[in-house]
């Protein structure tokens, strides 16, 4: 994104807070927001860490603490938007959207509750994967971030939105 292009405000998608500290910040609004339903699912991360036994890329308590640093951090610099009404409502085109893309909505529920949110607010969604936002462009202002390389993910980053 061009220096002219640069958005002020904007919502971020889940990804982003999980991926900020890898994140140029000149890729991000100057005044950020979350949704509730991000908050609602860094609250779940800390609990979705699997166990050493069950996987080799990550140790499970320096994951576990990660992840909850990354929701504390939300929590206090945050106050996120709720899921409200006019958003419930906005839902329901956003669902159509989607099926009209020949995607299934089922499968996206918190992206797509994050996508009417931002629809509602007049926001630009921030989101290192764009693709799951396919088909709400017409709706929606999506602004591809570049997903950085992280200690768990390297040469992930490679691909650009």
């Amino acid at each position: 994104m061009s220096a002219e292009q640069h958005l002020v405000q904007g919502l971020l998608d889940t990804n982003i807070m999980i991926l900020r500290s890898w994140i140029d910040p000149a890729e991000l609004p100057d005044e950020m927001a979350i949704s509730t339903i991000t908050l609602a699912e860094l609250s779940a991360g800390p609990h979705e860490v699997r166990r050493n036994e069950e996987q080799a890329a990550y140790d499970e308590h320096l994951e576990r603490a990660r992840r909850l640093d990354v929701l504390q951090r939300a929590e206090n610099e945050f106050d996120p938007i709720p899921f409200d009404v006019e958003a419930a409502r906005i839902y329901g085109r956003v669902c159509a959207a989607v099926i009209s893309a020949g995607r299934k909505p089922r499968r996206r529920i918190a992206d797509l509750m994050i996508a009417s949110i931002a629809i509602a607010e007049g926001l630009p969604l921030y989101t290192t994967n764009p693709q799951d936002f396919h088909g709400l462009e017409d709706q929606l202002t999506i602004v591809p971030v570049t997903r950085p390389d992280t200690p768990y993910e390297p040469g992930r980053a490679s691909r650009t939105p």
